[in-house]
This record gives C-alpha cells, sequence and structure tokens, in this order.
C-alpha cells in the first residue's frame, strides 16, 4: 500500500459476518454476506447485502445444490442432491461450484454451491447495522434460477435504481430493479445479457443520456474489460466504447477489472472506484478521475491500490485476498467504501478524497 494513503478500516469491521444473519430456512446455512450496495434513505444507511446460503448436509461425501425452480406455476427453491462416490462425473474441488467433467479433460459449470438472494441491512451511525430476517428482492426462476449478485445502487432524484447480476444456466447477465421506499420494488428485467456484469449507473444523465460501465466477458478474443454504454431510458443500452483493461502483466490489475462502486461527481469530474484482481486472484481498489462532460476521458488514476486485502478479516474467509466493493458514499470530504471481505463479510474503510487525488498520477 502507497504510504501516502491513509486508509481509515472501522474499528467495527467485519460489520456484518454469516453469523450475524438469520438463514432464510431451517436447512439452509448461510456461507456469506458481502458485497453489498449502498445508499442513505432518510434517516438511515441502507445496505442492500448478498446473502450466499448452503444446504446443510451431514455427510461429508453429500453435496446438494440449491436452485430456483418454477413448479405448478409457482417458483420455490428445489434441493438437488449428489454423492462423490456415486457420481464420479463431476468434479468437487471448487467451493463455490459443482463442475462436470467433459470429454478431453475439459470441464464447465454445472450448478453453483450456493444462492444468493437480496436482504437490507439498517444502520443509524453507518457502523452498527440491523439486517432484516427476510430477503428484499428474492431470485425467480425465469431469470435467476442460480441465484442474485452484487447489487449496486444508483440514486435518481426520488428512485433508487438497482442492478444486479442474475445467474442461470445460461449464464450471468445484469437485471434492473427500482424503488421509493425499499418495501416494495418494481422489476425492469434483463439490461445486459450474458455474460455482463460490474454494471455501475451514474446518478445523473451526461449530456442529456444515462451512461453506465459494465464488463462484458468475451470467449475467444479479448478479455473481461470495462466498457461504457449509454441509455435513453436506463432500460436499453447501446453505443458501447471500451473504457479500460487493466495494466502490464505485472500489476495488481492485470488480471481483470471490473465497475466497482457507483461514480459520483467531484468538483473536479467523475470518481470512479473500481476493482480488480492480478492473475492471482488478489482482489484490490483503484479510482479514477474522469472527466464531467465526458466520461470516456481519463483525467488521472491511481497506478497503486487505494485498499487491498491485508486484514485478516480480507485475507482469510470463503475465498481470501479480496476486497470488492459494490458502493460508497461521499459525506464531508470523506469517501465511505463498503465492501465485501474474502467473499464472506462486509466492512468499510475511510479514506479522504484529497488523498486520493494525490495518490493519482495524470
Amino acid at each position: 500500500m502507497n504510504n501516502k494513503l491513509n486508509v481509515v478500516r472501522s474499528a467495527k469491521n467485519p460489520l456484518i459476518k454469516p453469523s450475524d444473519v438469520k438463514p432464510s430456512r431451517e436447512d439452509f446455512k448461510v456461507d456469506g454476506v458481502f458485497n453489498c450496495g449502498v445508499c442513505k434513505y432518510k434517516d438511515e444507511y441502507i445496505l442492500l447485502c448478498r446473502v450466499a446460503e448452503s444446504v446443510k448436509v451431514e455427510n461429508e461425501d453429500e453435496v446438494k445444490i440449491p436452485v430456483v425452480a418454477n413448479e405448478n406455476g409457482k417458483d420455490a427453491i428445489k434441493i438437488i442432491s449428489f454423492n462423490k462416490k456415486i457420481d464420479t462425473e463431476f468434479d468437487y474441488s471448487d467451493s463455490r461450484s459443482l463442475w462436470k467433467l467433459e470429454k478431453k479433460g475439459t470441464r464447465k459449470i454445472a450448478y453453483l454451491t450456493s444462492l444468493s438472494h437480496i436482504r437490507i441491512a439498517r444502520s443509524k451511525d453507518g457502523e452498527n447495522f440491523e439486517i432484516d430476517d427476510n430477503a428484499f428482492i428474492k431470485p425467480i426462476a425465469s431469470e435467476e434460477e442460480w441465484g442474485i449478485e452484487d447489487p449496486r445502487i444508483t440514486q435518481i432524484d426520488n428512485k433508487y435504481y438497482i442492478n444486479y447480476t442474475s445467474v442461470t444456466r445460461n449464464g450471468a447477465a445484469t437485471s434492473l430493479v427500482s424503488t421509493e421506499d425499499f418495501k416494495s420494488y418494481e422489476r425492469h428485467g434483463i439490461i445486459f445479457a450474458p455474460e455482463n456484469k460490474d454494471v455501475t449507473i451514474f446518478p445523473e444523465k451526461v449530456n442529456g443520456k444515462y451512461l453506465t460501465f459494465n464488463r462484458p466477458v468475451p470467449c475467444a478474443i479479448g478479455a473481461p474489460d470495462m466498457w461504457l454504454a449509454e441509455s435513453p431510458d436506463l432500460i436499453h443500452w447501446g453505443k458501447q466504447k471500451h473504457f479500460y483493461g487493466g495494466s502490464d502483466e505485472e500489476s495488481w490489475d492485470s488480471g481483470r477489472v471490473g465497475g466497482g462502486a457507483v461514480p459520483f461527481l467531484t468538483e473536479k469530474g467523475w470518481l470512479k472506484i473500481y476493482h480488480a484482481a492480478d492473475k492471482e486472484d488478489r482482489y484490490c481498489l483503484g479510482a479514477f478521475l474522469l472527466d464531467k462532460d465526458d466520461p470516456m476521458k481519463i483525467l488521472a488514476k491511481t497506478n497503486d491500490p487505494i485498499l487491498e486485502p491485508e486484514a485478516v478479516y480480507e485475507k482469510d474467509g470463503f475465498f481470501g485476498n479480496v476486497v470488492f466493493t459494490c458502493g460508497c458514499l461521499f459525506e464531508d470530504g470523506i469517501v465511505k467504501i463498503y465492501y465485501g471481505a474474502a467473499d464472506d463479510k462486509i466492512c468499510r474503510a475511510d479514506i479522504k478524497i484529497e488523498d486520493i487525488f494525490a495518490l493519482m498520477d495524470k
């Protein structure tokens, strides 16, 4: 970490951990609560938390997979069971996914081992949170049979637009809902087809158009890079432009890059916190300063991470050496970054915006 940057991790970290969250069913366990969107609503801090749950098992050879299925016209969670000794056509080595072994030694993901939904956590001070017992957004079978992940919140006027990754056997897409009260919401459907995620919608129009960063994943040519798209209505997106694809092979962002937090406007331009991984899947955060009227124009960026996994709770967990943000707040000159740590808990780190600017190379 660059010594010039003073990162203040909350003394309450981790703010929320799996043991703080009530499972949605008695036969489920909470594997992780992480990668939250954040906003201020009335006098509260609101976190929309990704809660990942798996099915409890008593036998170590048993694997149970939760999916959302439509049966008799109603969505319900269906449990699919496997036995490691009997169902040998699968690779069980990945804690996150069940892989089907193919011919010639190849494999593909057959299922995810957990099912995620979105739950609300509320706080008066931004550090002490109360977590709802029930899901705010549940996955639906038609578009989200393998769960919903990594919500991001963009406030436009009095409406809060929430995009998240919607996962099915057909891939990882991005869906959009909106709410005015965090009690109910309206679904707007899939806005980016698979595989595309890490969508971060700007909180106001630029030159008469809504803008968003997104991260398509090419399978043959190219890499998972950040792109910028525009829309007249937040639903129909196009005119994609390649924005950023990481640095050289030895850099902290040489593996893959993604949207991170929703951008916010400062007196110098748009500040964009992004996430990236190196070749070893070590996830860190960096920042761009973008032109107010042309966000494709990078005015400055941090060559070193502004936040990287250093604390024990960031290094150890479901998937270690990860700091991953879906949202931040800018208050009183402080960028308050809420982030997932090691893919199983929620934390906060505060950085003075002037310190971020000072770290940037123009």
